[in-house]
């Protein structure tokens, strides 16, 4: 049986590695899923030999990777609580690792056959020491703080589509261990009593990690935003590819010529696309010199696609960073057609007059692709609903501004709002009104706030304010203001209906002049103030909704 699941897993490996786009993501997949395939490998071995020199080194290799799995499921689970841009710190992984790498070592060495000793000089019967048990009791541990990690974030996530896919996670991890579990009380615990079920655990983890791959699968196909951001890239006349920071290709559009070999997942490697394509040599070198050397600067060069005498097609490359929060996530690479414009160039004695009206072709089409650049950068930070900053913009923004704020002593206030009711409101209108009550609700607001304010779409139907300059009495007095305006605001509900008007209930924290607050840390301070408004908010619930509450 451990032969079987053994081939199933080493199936799901290979169908992961081959069938999906290696990002991170899948990287600590990966990761996780070679643990998991310890397990069986030694299994098997045990049953193969009678040697107890082999028999061992078998045994010891399937808790060793058994081991490992606590550390490969709560690094797996920080990523699925986190997102696609988390990136744990050097020092957290080691910290997350070390415990296991511990106890392992400990297995290794077996000092005293404190881990296992055999019975009868035969490791078919076999007896386990403490730290066996230690390797169980951390293990339960990983487990039960994975389980923990999850169980917050489910509860706190107001999207779907996140709560689907952080459930599922949950379902996962209860499958992981369940089996193991029973494996442990019938082939352990109750070994004199009952007869050995084999395959138990290795079952447990070959479905766990059916399940974590179908729950990879499907919540990776619902990202609506990224859709819209392909149908918009497709519908440009230039070609655009989107790298990482490792220069591998993770997006692009189908105007890109298929002579240029770029292929999604692959690595793009610049100066293998410039030779031989370059138009002039010393601008190729510069171009390379300031790609190499990161520049800030949106950098440029020409290259033209075709041997011999036949007809060439000239393109304009434009290369330009992706910077979020200072730190650099990637390029975008654009591909211009400019062979008509380049065959003007070269005839431009002959035809200055057509040649002039090229150039403002091409300016017209270069103002074009900084209007779709532009949008692209917009739809980063903002939220496609409403047209307000979304959450990730305005943390970024906090962690800048708290820090100067307390740095001068100057006032600010953080508003975090939900609407009242909202289910209801979907569950009668309908979710195409439930939309429009979430977009109007933001315009209304909107219109109530300062130009300096930053309004951003917190989740589902829950926003969030930053007012800088902003003292106790003026934060309640805008607070009551935005408050009033939503419960005045009127929201159509369709032909023939009633239009509705919804109320909003918010929590308000300010920080006032005098304070003399020194922070090491502005996310965790960030999250311990969000963390008091939120308090707040469920204040102003729970007194009857409609209100406002300073925490």
């Amino acid at each position: 049986m451990d032969l079987s699941l053994l081939v199933c897993l080493v199936a799901i490996f290979i169908y992961v590695f081959v069938k999906n786009v290696i990002t991170t993501q899948y990287k600590v997949y990966l990761l996780f899923h070679f643990f998991m395939m310890i397990w069986p490998i030694g299994q098997i071995g045990v049953h193969t030999t009678d040697r107890p020199h082999l028999q061992i080194i078998y045994i010891t290799l399937s808790f060793v990777g058994f081991s490992m799995l606590g550390f490969g499921w709560l690094l797996f689970a920080k990523f699925l609580v986190n997102g696609t841009y988390y990136r744990p710190g050097r020092n957290v992984v080691l910290l997350m690792f070390t415990p296991s790498l511990l106890l392992s070592a400990a297995m290794i060495w077996n000092p005293a056959n404190l881990f296992v000793a055999p019975v009868d000089d035969n490791y078919s019967e076999r007896v386990y020491g403490p730290i066996f048990w230690c390797m169980l009791m951390l293990l339960v541990s990983y487990y039960l703080y994975s389980l923990y990690q999850l169980w917050k974030a489910y509860r706190s996530e107001a999207r779907q589509a996140d709560k689907a896919r952080i459930f599922n996670a949950l379902i996962g991890i209860v499958i992981m261990l369940g089996l193991p579990t029973l494996d442990l009380a019938i082939n352990v615990g109750l070994d004199p009593w009952l007869p050995v079920i084999p395959g138990l655990t290795t079952l447990g983890i070959v479905l766990s990690d059916l399940y974590f791959l179908f729950s990879l699968q499907k919540h990776r196909s619902f990202d609506l935003v990224k859709v819209a951001q392909q149908d918009v890239v497709d519908t440009l006349s230039v070609g655009i590819v989107v790298l990482d920071e490792e220069d591998f290709v993770i997006e692009m559009n189908r105007n890109i010529n298929p002579d240029l070999a770029i292929a999604l997942g692959k690595r793009l490697d610049m100066a293998s696309l410039l030779a031989g394509r370059s138009l002039d040599a010393n601008a190729g070198e510069a171009f390379l010199r300031s790609y190499g050397e990161h520049s800030s600067e949106r950098i440029h060069t020409e290259i033209a696609l075709g041997a011999g005498p036949g007809p060439k097609q000239f393109l304009s490359l434009h290369a330009a960073r992706i910077m979020v929060g200072g730190n650099l996530q990637g390029r975008v690479i654009t591909l211009q057609d400019i062979t008509e414009l380049k065959s003007l160039v070269l005839k431009s004695q002959e035809h200055n007059t057509s040649l002039q009206e090229r150039n403002r072709a091409l300016i017209y089409m270069q103002d074009e692709l900084f209007q779709a650049n532009r949008k692209l950068e917009q739809m980063a930070i903002t939220d496609s609903l409403t047209g307000c900053f979304n959450r990730r913009f305005l943390m970024q923004q906090l962690e800048h501004e708290v820090l100067t704020n307390l740095r001068y002593k100057i006032p600010f206030a953080v508003f975090l709002f939900d609407i009242d009711l909202f289910k209801l409101v979907n569950d009668t209108y309908g979710h195409v009104v439930g939309d429009e009550v979430i977009r109007r609700t933001a315009e209304a607001v909107r219109g109530a706030l300062r130009r300096t304010d930053i309004l951003a779409r917190y989740g589902g139907e829950e926003f969030a304010v930053y007012l800088p300059h902003t003292n106790k009495d003026q934060a309640e007095l805008l607070a009551q203001r935005i408050r009033q305006v939503v419960e005045s605001n009127e929201v159509p509900t369709g032909r023939g209906r009633v239009p509705i008007s919804v109320t909003i209930s918010m929590g308000v924290h300010v920080v006032e002049e005098q304070t003399d607050l020194q922070i090491d840390d502005v996310k965790t301070y960030l999250k311990d103030l969000f963390s008091k408004i939120d308090s707040a908010l469920y204040r102003a619930k729970d007194n009857g909704r409609n209100r406002v509450v300073n925490h």
